[in-house]
């Protein structure tokens, strides 16, 4: 007897109500998957979007807030650093390479980075990889600007395209540098990091704007190519700067020197280090949202097994002539077995099929709105440990009602008044 075609014919005779259970299953595991995927690919983008640099150097304060700060661009530093603390702290021997970063304006909800053409040769995401241009070029002037593919994307601005920065953070500034206009010069491509929402301006040119004249932009009549102005670097405050260091090794000794620094209180990370511990703080977060699409697979199986059970009385003179005919309380057994692990398949099948569905249509907009790419791949050695626990759960869920029918007598089933 072929227990699990005799399940697949009884379930069509309750298409209905059979459909109804693997929808439900099927949409609770495809926001299992849905979960899974996004913190996987966001723990992904947060652990590639800086390699490469050994230290990041602030203003003293806590490692969180100045990584958050200086990669991820969200909110103020605590304090400036003095740029002759910057120049003697590049000057070290163990330093390969020093990156810095004045942050605090904006331009149409975009954070506007003042840094050197250093950034682009030394800035490492993912495993290494170099910052490139899409179109254009770095600095020349002290009015040039690069910006990055988001930024070109969503304002439409390319090489050539002349814009205002203004004070704050948000969408609308009230205070604009009007008579300061920046003029891109290049546009990076895409990275799938932060850099892809952020406008990047020479230092000299983030200085000159905010004590209130400006040269012209590169091409114009007043051109005013990037040089040594002394006088004003000597008054010059950064937020923050990325160091690369001649051997890997050196990072604890540096990053000792730099916290015990006698001339300003200062606070030296390792981006690593500290990437970890900011996945630890959003990690309660994450373990909710997981434990959340737990409950909803439950719910969905939970579903399976009131049908199930809302069908057993129905269905007692069918067990009945079954045991008649020779069946044996195991393949009675076996049956509900196989109707249970019938609809779990077909669930699972149906939310794989939604998951990735979901995928094409909505990863694009997600991309696009929050910078996070999840790409439409093969399922995880994860994802699928979680298909095997919910068949296995589904499994298991058709054991109450089969040893409810198991425990009834073939006298009681053949009793039942029509």
């Amino acid at each position: 007897m072929n227990l699990l075609r005799i399940a697949g014919k009884s379930l069509r005779h309750r298409r209905g109500t059979a459909l109804l259970t693997a929808v439900a299953i099927g949409v609770s595991v495809m926001l299992l998957l849905g979960v899974e995927r996004i913190r996987t690919q966001t723990r992904e983008s947060f652990a590639s979007s800086i390699s490469g640099t050994d230290l990041i150097i602030g203003a003293r304060g806590h490692p969180i807030q100045i990584l958050l700060v200086s990669v991820f661009h969200i909110g103020y530093p605590t304090n400036n650093i003095r740029w002759d603390s910057f120049e003697e702290i590049r000057s070290n021997r163990s330093v390969a390479w020093a990156v810095p970063l004045s942050l605090g304006d904006s331009h149409r909800g975009f954070r506007v980075v003042g840094t050197e053409n250093s950034l682009f040769e030394h800035f490492r995401y993912g495993r290494k990889k170099p910052l490139e241009f899409a179109a254009g070029g770095a600095f020349v002037a002290d009015a040039d600007a690069v910006i990055g593919a988001e930024v070109a994307e969503k304002l439409k601005y390319g090489p050539g395209t002349k814009f205002f920065v203004g004070h704050g953070l948000g969408d609308v500034n009230f205070v604009e540098h009007k008579d300061d206009p920046f003029l891109v010069t290049g546009v990076l491509k895409r990275t799938g990091t932060p850099v892809d929402r952020a406008i990047y301006v020479p230092l000299a040119g983030y200085d000159r704007m905010h004590e209130g004249f400006f040269a012209e932009p590169s091409g114009g009549a007043g051109l005013d190519p990037l040089a040594d102005r002394s006088e004003r670097e000597s008054n010059r405050k950064i937020s923050a700067a990325l160091f690369g260091l001649t051997s890997r090794q050196e990072a604890l000794g540096m990053q000792r020197l730099v916290n015990e620094y006698s001339a300003e209180p200062l606070t030296a990370i390792m981006p690593a280090v500290t990437l970890q511990e900011l996945w630890q703080v959003t990690s309660l977060a994450e373990r909710s949202l997981v434990i959340v699409s737990g409950f909803l697979v439950v719910v969905g199986l939970i579903g399976m097994l009131t049908n199930l059970l809302t069908g057993l009385n129905e269905r007692r003179r069918e067990m009945a002539v079954l045991r008649s005919v020779g069946a044996s309380p195991g393949h009675v057994f076996g049956l509900l077995i196989g109707e249970a692990t019938i609809l779990t398949l077909a669930g699972i099948l149906l939310g794989v099929g939604l998951f990735y569905a979901a995928l094409m249509f909505v990863a694009p907009g997600l991309e696009a709105r929050t910078g996070l790419s999840i790409p439409v791949s093969a399922l995880t050695a994860t994802e699928w440990s979680r298909l095997g626990i919910v068949l296995a759960a589904g499994i298991l869920i058709g054991v109450v009602p089969a040893i409810r029918v198991y425990r009834q007598s073939l006298a009681d089933g053949l009793s039942i008044r029509l």
